[in-house]
């Protein structure tokens, strides 16, 4: 997927491109720093994107997705989940836990969630260098810390429709013309492309899980190369998907027992 974004021209925004993700036009670093710092860059660089089967990282990893199954492209991708700028917008409020959260805090709840499997220690070697990844990725943006939660400069916004007209029926019409493809009729990706439901999948406590998220990223995201869906259809396939099964959440069986 290309990282281009199209950005409205000045006056009205249509309502297709209400939704879309807008960035700063901050350069994407490309060399690593020197030393030792470079290293663990280059480290978390490779965690995020072999998440599910790296030494450091696979145990704590109960389905088969990694980071960049959503943060398309290492998380370089603006329009799919984007870290570039994140760093600069912690420590926030995070809604969900109620109180105040770190980056490193945040990366390691997606472990209990969106990877179904344990969270790793704050300071472990998987979350330093997966922070620190982040952080590089960050670079040349402004720190600004939020009140609303953890959002950065290039956050992708809710879409403004009523979750409440989901059509799930017409949602799997249109996930069989334009997602079977790459995640299969049974959900459970083709090739490298990741599951959508099933064991192998996010669990009930991801943000995925939740229609309007999903929603959001398919609509600025997908289909992959060339997002196209409008807000309804995002909306449909987004229910179809999150009607069908996958492992329920329970925080305690997801806190960190292992070192």
């Amino acid at each position: 997927m290309g990282l281009a974004l199209i950005v409205a021209a000045a006056g009205a925004v249509s309502a297709q491109e209400a939704g879309a993700v807008k960035s700063m036009a901050v350069p994407i670093p490309t060399e690593l720093p020197p030393g030792e710092l470079g290293k663990v860059v280059a480290l978390g660089r490779d965690i995020v994107n072999n998440t599910s089967t790296h030494p450091l990282s696979r145990k704590y990893v109960g389905n088969s997705l990694n980071c960049t199954s959503c943060h398309l492209d290492g998380g370089t991708d603006p329009k799919a989940l984007s870290f570039l700028g994140v760093a600069s917008a912690y420590p926030t409020f995070a809604p969900r836990e109620k109180q105040i959260v770190t980056l490193e805090d945040r990366t390691l709840n997606c472990f209990m969630r969106s990877m179904n499997g344990e969270r790793p220690p704050n300071g472990s070697e998987v979350s330093v260098a997966i922070a620190t990844y982040i952080t590089w990725l960050s670079e040349g943006y402004p720190v600004k810390m939020s009140l609303k939660g953890p959002f950065g400069p290039n956050s992708q916004p809710s879409l403004k429709i009523d979750p409440a007209t989901a059509d799930a029926a017409h949602g799997k019409t249109l996930y069989a013309a334009s997602c079977v493809s790459c995640h299969g009729s049974d959900g459970a990706g083709v090739g490298a492309f990741p599951p959508l439901w099933g064991a192998k999948s996010y669990n009930s406590g991801a943000g995925l899980a939740q229609n309007l998220k999903l929603a959001s990223y398919l609509k600025n995201a997908m289909p992959l190369g060339n997002p196209n869906l409008s807000d309804k259809d995002a909306l449909d396939i987004a229910a179809y998907v999150n009607t069908q099964t996958r492992p329920k959440f329970v925080l305690e069986e997801h806190l960190g027992k292992r070192k």
